[in-house]
């Protein structure tokens, strides 16, 4: 069966690796590569002449594997899939086969070697690094649809809660209800777990949603993704509830600022890094630097956290196509926080919002 053009695509970059042949376990990463979704599988793309891929997964999975599967050999295992895949290996003679080793446990790498005969074993499996998932962080023209409509969404579930969050209401309770508007709306899950923080406790910069009230004077921070058709939306907004102290506007004018300087600076070719510092020297002439305690974003697609990273001194250029967030914030233990991010598509002349719900100050 002839591979596919992702499949060609990550065979080549394995080829040049010097590897026989790729293993691939991560699932996004053979979700990418075949478009198989299911939670049982490995991958095996052997490179050079007469390249082609395999994919195992159990019997679970006999219809959907088949139906979803592209470009590839499917293989129903008895056995684990990833087991199955080494044997096959042994049995194909390739005696040097690369591997994710940032996604393979030592546990996972020793069962690996177990499943082939010991005369190959020493040599046989060469970390590689993250091959497939580097290849993820460029998004063709299906990806960037399919992240456009996710990002809508969570535009639409922030806009519905502006109409519905006010003081004493718990943050679990408006955490529940804009989960229960996705699922509504036809997300296939959260990209992660709602965070609101209100008051104090968003000064947490990733402060799970409690059965704390929100305040009638004080911030409140919603960040927040749904997942459609696999793919991942990410965007926090941050509002008052009540009147705000000058500290706190000036605070949020701050990192708006930083935001938005960060946002400009994104076209393909500047480096993570610079990104990083655009919005880092905003919040340093401001003197809230200090209070800037993590990176000001990362790639985003069939997973919430992918590369690039944007942070200091990150040296990887933007490449067109690639989709990251851009989310600048600073936290004060003990009194408020703020952060506002964005979802941003990287073009040759600039950066694409794909969440352009309004950062304007909100007072409630």
């Amino acid at each position: 069966m002839a591979l596919n053009a992702r499949g060609k695509q990550a065979a080549s970059a394995a080829k040049a690796a010097g590897v026989q042949a790729l293993l691939v376990t991560h699932l996004p990463d053979v979700r990418w590569l075949c478009g198989f979704t299911g939670s049982n599988a490995a991958l095996v793309l052997i490179t050079g002449a007469g390249a082609r891929a395999v994919l195992f997964t159990d019997g679970r999975y006999t219809t959907q594997a088949n139906a979803e599967a592209v470009g590839t050999k499917v293989v129903i295992a008895p056995k684990s899939a990833v087991l199955a895949a080494c044997e096959w290996l042994a049995e194909a003679r390739v005696v040097r086969c690369g591997f994710d080793d940032g996604n393979t446990t030592v546990a996972a790498l020793k069962t690996m070697r177990a499943a082939i005969p010991a005369k190959v074993r020493r040599g046989m499996f060469e970390p590689v690094g993250a091959l497939v998932s580097m290849l993820r962080w460029v998004k063709d023209a299906g990806e960037i649809a399919a992240l456009r409509k996710a990002a809508a969404l969570g535009c639409r579930l922030f806009e519905g809660t502006l109409g519905s969050m006010q003081a004493g209401m718990a943050e679990v309770t408006v955490a529940a209800e804009l989960e229960y508007a996705a699922r509504l709306a036809g997300a296939e899950a959260m990209s992660f777990p709602t965070i609101v923080a209100s008051g104090e406790r968003s000064a947490l910069p990733h402060g799970k949603a409690t059965t704390a009230k929100l305040p009638k004077r004080g911030f409140v921070t919603l960040d927040f993704g749904v997942v459609l058709d696999g793919y991942c939306s990410d965007m926090t907004r941050t509002v008052h509830l009540g009147r705000a102290s000058t500290a706190e506007r000036t605070a949020y004018d701050a990192v708006l600022e930083a935001q938005e300087t960060a946002v400009a600076t994104v076209r393909a070719g500047v480096s993570c890094g610079d990104v990083d510092e655009a919005a880092r020297s905003v919040l340093r002439k401001a003197g809230l630097d200090q209070w800037f305690t993590h990176s000001t974003g990362h790639g985003v697609g069939l997973e919430i956290h992918e590369g690039p990273r944007l942070a200091a001194k990150q040296t990887q250029r933007l490449e067109a196509g690639m989709v990251i967030t851009i989310e600048p914030g600073v936290y004060l233990p003990g009194k408020f926080g703020v952060r506002i991010e964005d979802m941003v598509r990287v073009t040759a002349k600039g950066g694409e919002i794909l969440t352009p719900s309004t950062k304007a100050w909100i007072e409630l």
